[in-house]
């Protein structure tokens, strides 16, 4: 069939919803909830026989669900109604919840009832539910429904509704603010997590008003007053409660222009520099909010780096190459990088250049730093390095798995091999060492010009990804590590690091590794210091959550009929 996607952004829900769709042989165009006379537009350009809204926050306008049916994707049970459900049902502690997929009616989330979906809740940021549970369960939601629906079939019998649905209002600001005298370390991360990813819980750091987000519970041996920040720790802060503590990994300041989600340490860095270092005279050395560690599992060393949605800062790149160096140095001769669950790296940290007092300079280191970490896992000769996706990658994040001898991903995992969407960057990371020699059957020129995302299942059939694993994100991270054991005790192991040592001298000797990037970056200079600025317009429109005044072309197929 062809569908017409409406939807607020091109989100990780919306580009999953739409690599199923389209493998499953529909044509589907995307275009963004700009305005009602524009998604007219889109509806009589593509005339769809059906839209679907994986992401919304306004109703669709009548002159469309009137015209063609429309199912809107609601993060909720049967019978929940409302802009903040995901949010009300963490801080009420619900054990399950679910994903409904209804049809467009006058009331919102009224409508009939096509499919529905039920998970068991962790107990997490609202954005790692949202991007795990949430969205598994809307794929099997959507796709139910659409199947119905290209059956020619009306929507099932009308579900008995969950006796806890019920219109759940919009959670304002009031009843998301944190009593910190009363509340203990559980309800205090509830508070978090409903806020996560946005609005972020509204509150004050040194008398500063400002939104708080990554919160993680940190259990104490000793007594601290309850809302006093007592430690800190690469970027985050530690806050006591009455029954322990909390880390605050980022803010966004409230009493400025423009804020920009950043470390809190960052934002209150001459307060954070008076404080304490973790770990705290007393306590467990490990803070629960650590963000890059390796490990021995028998004979494969992990490293783990589950950095803040997959963004990795100079700073970040720094530790995560001494890290490598340091894990590398180990006797073990299998290295099993992981990223982390919902991502495994999205590349330079946007956030932090747009907050540098010169976005080109740190734009360049970090662009260098990431380099670095790359170059580290290329000249990696007497190591068998494996790069486990299991959360999502996006520009320089899968350029530098390739740097790996083995990519492995989870299924489900959508990956973004290309740069141009930011700006028109080149990229780097030896994408042109890398790219040519893993792809079959495409080119280069092809991936990094397309411009959408890929699925796992695609990305190993054009030669990115070697295996696909199965389970959701802790399981795969189980079944990689017995596996990389079996590769371990592999007596062939000798042989292909050999192997391995021999074509990385080849390699250099054809082209110095020096050389690719070199090139590379003669032409990100050029997008950092040279006269077009797109790179930065969109990095700043990107951080800034400016709205879209248009759907870019590559998502919008009905726009050029």
């Amino acid at each position: 069939m062809r569908i017409l996607f409406l939807t607020k952004s091109f989100n990780g829900l919306a580009q999953r919803l739409f690599l199923e769709l389209t493998e499953r042989g529909h044509e589907v165009s995307i275009e963004f909830d700009i305005a009602d006379s524009v998604t007219e537009e889109a509806v009589a350009l593509w005339q769809p026989a059906l839209v679907v809204a994986p992401f919304l926050t306004r109703a669709i306008p009548a002159s469309v669900w009137q015209a063609v049916p429309c199912f809107v994707v609601h993060p909720g049970i049967v019978g929940d109604r409302g802009p903040s459900s995901l949010d009300w049902a963490i801080t009420e502690g619900e054990p399950t919840w679910g994903v409904t997929v209804l049809q467009a009616v006058a009331e919102m989330d009224a409508g009939p009832v096509w499919a529905h979906e039920s998970f068991t809740m962790r107990a997490a940021p609202k954005s790692s539910l949202y991007r795990r549970e949430v969205t598994e369960a809307a794929v099997r939601a959507v796709l139910a429904a659409v199947a119905r629906f290209e059956r020619g079939e009306g929507p099932p019998p009308a579900a008995t509704p969950d006796p806890r649905g019920r219109l759940r209002p919009l959670m304002k600001a009031d009843q998301r603010r944190i009593d910190w005298a009363r509340m203990g370390m559980a309800e205090v991360l509830r508070h978090l997590h409903a806020a996560d990813g946005s609005p972020g819980v509204p509150d004050e750091l040194f008398g500063t008003p400002c939104r708080l987000y990554d919160g993680h519970a940190q259990p104490l041996a000793t007594h601290h007053e309850p809302g006093r920040v007592i430690a800190q720790h690469e970027g985050a802060l530690l806050r006591a409660t009455h029954d322990g503590g909390v880390w605050i990994g980022h803010v966004r300041r409230s009493d400025i222009d423009k804020p920009l989600k950043l470390p809190a340490t960052q934002v209150f860095a001459e307060q954070a520099a008076a404080l304490p270092a973790w770990p705290l005279h007393g306590e467990a050395a490990e803070p629960a909010c650590r963000d890059l560690w390796h490990e021995a599992v028998g004979d494969v060393r992990v490293l783990h780096f589950p950095f803040h949605n997959g963004a990795m800062s100079t700073r970040q790149c720094e530790r995560l190459n001494a890290a490598l160096q340091d894990a590398l140095a180990q006797p073990q001769r299998v290295l099993l990088l992981t990223g982390g669950p919902e991502f495994w790296s999205n590349g330079i940290h946007l956030h932090a250049i747009e907050s540098a007092a010169s976005a080109a300079d740190e734009s360049w280191r970090n662009i260098n730093a990431i380099d670095d970490v790359t170059r580290t896992l290329i000249e990696a000769t007497g190591t068998l390095v494996i790069a486990l996706m299991r959360g999502n990658a996006g520009a320089g994040g899968v350029f530098m798995a390739l740097a790996a001898d083995l990519v492995w991903a989870r299924r489900g995992v959508v990956l973004n091999p290309h740069y141009k969407n930011m700006g028109n960057l080149y990229g780097s990371e030896y994408w042109t060492y890398l790219l040519p020699r893993r792809l079959q059957g495409v080119s280069a020129d092809t991936v990094m010009g397309r411009r959408l995302p890929m699925a796992a299942a695609a990305a190993q059939a054009a030669g990115l990804v070697d295996e696909l694993l199965d389970g959701d994100p802790d399981a795969c991270l189980l079944a990689a590590v017995r596996k990389a054991r079996q590769l371990a005790a592999d007596p062939q192991l000798v042989s292909r690091l050999h192997a391995k040592r021999q074509r990385r001298d080849e390699d250099e000797a054809r082209r110095h590794l020096a050389a690719y990037r070199a090139d590379e970056l003669a032409r990100m200079r050029r997008n950092f210091y040279g006269f077009d600025p797109s790179y930065h317009i969109a990095r700043s429109n990107f951080v800034h959550r400016v709205p879209h005044s248009w759907t870019p072309r590559h998502l919008a197929r009905h726009r050029d009929r």
